[in-house]
């Protein structure tokens, strides 16, 4: 972290930054744990190239799904980090959040998490999008509303993946007429219609957090007003969640008749975005997502 960042984020904080830590935060920013001169500790992450209006669209996500928890019971309260603050400096954007310590697993840690998602995704959105586009790891993600699930899980997520460079290079020939196929006959797989869920958007197990009471907490978001079904079907891509959360979510907020055969269609979306970002290795994936609804 050089002078510049310091004294940037210094500044919004009132505190000089006494020592800056670098700690692990996954592949899109460089991640700090910052000691300030007033004895707090915050966490910060910054980026050199980062697009614009990438950490202030997390901040605004990480609000929203804040406020989903702001009145009610605590058991079925999730912790999403404060944010203290967001900008940029000469050289970098940043963001700095609340310092999450992390604690050890309450017993009922995975029904915890499993309560509280399902309260998450009671809070609802007033629409299917959100109210600014935001970003799925360093890639764009279009918000713009639409009238129901099935149009905007087409034009907002799949068809926007498939325009991306590594996309239309890999996925050519066979492959993109099956998803032609899907597109075309979307409505009859999307199952029935719901109210717009409140969603993290980006819930893989690198982003689930144990906070110091040893209850669940959940970062880096990538949020949206969807079918609930997205971040379940996510849970399930890359594991890291048990079966005992998904009993809690359940138990709590039952599911819709078919759910079952509608994960891996949901995980298109994620497997698209790995294609865009890591490229050939996912395309196996990809077709093997397809192949329940265009064999």
């Amino acid at each position: 972290m050089d002078g510049a960042e310091r004294e940037a984020i210094g500044t919004i904080l009132g505190a000089k930054i006494r020592a800056a830590r670098g700690v692990a935060g996954g592949d899109v920013s460089e991640a700090y744990v910052l000691e300030l001169a007033d004895g707090r500790r915050v966490f910060a992450k910054t980026r050199r190239d980062a697009p614009e209006g990438m950490f202030e669209a997390e901040a605004r996500g990480l609000e929203w799904l804040r406020s989903a928890f702001e009145d009610g019971d605590a058991a079925t309260a999730l912790t999403i980090p404060r944010v203290l603050a967001v900008g940029p400096s000469p050289t970098r954007a940043f963001l700095v959040l609340e310092l999450l310590e992390p604690g050890r697993r309450a017993p009922d840690f995975d029904e915890h998490l499993g309560r509280g998602l399902a309260r998450l995704h009671r809070a609802g959105a007033p629409r299917f999008g959100f109210e600014q586009d935001n970003f799925i790891g360093p890639l764009p993600q279009s918000n713009r509303p639409a009238a129901t699930w099935a149009e905007f899980y087409r034009s907002e997520r799949l068809l926007p993946q498939l325009s991306m460079p590594n996309a239309r290079r890999l996925l050519a020939g066979d492959v993109r007429r099956r998803f032609d196929r899907l597109l075309d006959a979307l409505e009859r797989w999307v199952g029935e219609e719901e109210p717009p869920a409140r969603l993290h958007g980006d819930l893989w197990g690198g982003n689930l957090h144990v906070s110091p009471r040893g209850t669940p907490a959940l970062i880096d978001p990538a949020v949206y007003g969807g079918h609930r079904e997205m971040d379940l079907a996510m849970m399930r891509l890359f594991g890291g969640f048990t079966e005992r959360t998904f009993r809690a979510y359940a138990e709590a907020f039952p599911l819709a008749p078919g759910h079952e055969e509608r994960v891996r269609l949901w995980q298109l979306y994620p497997l698209l975005v790995h294609v865009n970002l890591f490229g050939s290795g996912y395309v196996p994936s990809v077709a093997g997502a397809l192949a329940p609804y265009v064999p």
